[in-house]
């Protein structure tokens, strides 16, 4: 990278962190780019962003829970079916 480019990427970079802005780094499927971009999109729209912001909040528990137990305790199941066929395992003959 040329000088010029790297002192301009670090001016960018410093004016989205005075802004409060922070850059993040995720690992998702293929299928699942598009809507994590419009999800990231939406969360940065003035217009939608409070919403998205109140809604994945209440769906996600805002990260308040500390742990896999109390992950799973904070979100709301509601309309979840969790229950399965029981499997009795194969007929064997002895």
């Amino acid at each position: 990278m040329k000088k010029a480019q790297h002192k301009a990427l670090l001016a960018h970079r410093q004016k989205l962190k005075r802004s409060g802005v922070q850059r993040v780094e995720v690992n998702v499927r293929k299928a699942d780019v598009a809507l994590v971009r419009r999800i990231a999109k939406a969360l940065a729209s003035v217009e939608y962003g409070v919403e998205t912001r109140t809604w994945l909040g209440t769906r996600f528990g805002k990260g308040t829970a500390k742990g896999f137990k109390a992950l799973l305790t904070s979100i709301s199941l509601e309309g979840v079916n969790l229950r399965r066929n029981r499997d009795t395992g194969r007929v064997v003959e002895l």
